[in-house]
């Protein structure tokens, strides 16, 4: 529990840190954001949390304003408030993009898959596609559970990718 309370004290002083250095905006930032929702994000828009703090959210849809040391002493800040939503990793990867950096914004895409599928679940894979600890099929059934359960085709393609790699290179679970 303590390293829950350091980690949002450390959150809610950023927060607090970053109001106060961006006040002096704050018109200019509520017109900007007002302006942003809903369209394509570019390298003006960053650094993304101080531009649009409005548009950073939870996957459980709580504001990154919402969540404050008095929040969570009240008990209404949960830990899965606490996580990155889908729609702020497609934002920075736009913002990337626009600043020329396409491998970034792939990066961003391909979390915002990753923020779908369990932690445990997560971990497991992770294991299964070091070398020598699973089958050809059993890879490929990851990817068809990672495409067709959770959406995540980018992820699914890397996970295709590894199965025929470690075939080829001899990195299949029975190769050793």
């Amino acid at each position: 529990m303590t390293e829950i309370n350091d980690l949002i004290s450390k959150i809610v002083n950023n927060v607090q840190e970053e109001q106060a250095n961006s006040s002096s905006n704050t018109t200019a930032s509520s017109q900007s954001t007002t302006a942003t929702a809903g369209k394509t994000m570019t390298a003006a828009d960053y650094p993304f949390f101080q531009k649009h703090p409005d548009l950073v959210n939870a996957p459980t849809g709580k504001n990154v304003k919402e969540v404050t040391l008095e929040a969570a002493i009240n008990g209404q800040v949960k830990p899965e408030d606490l996580r990155i939503s889908p729609a702020t990793l497609k934002a920075q990867g736009q913002i990337a993009a626009s600043a020329g950096r396409p491998s970034i914004q792939s990066n961003f895409d391909r979390a915002a898959e990753l923020t779908k599928i369990p932690d445990e679940r997560i971990l497991e894979m992770y294991g299964s596609l070091r070398p020598y600890r699973s089958s050809e099929q059993e890879l490929l059934d990851m990817a068809d559970e990672l495409e067709n359960k959770y959406g995540a085709k980018i992820c699914a393609n890397f996970v295709r990718e590894a199965a025929t790699e470690y075939k080829k290179r001899k990195k299949l679970k029975g190769d050793n």
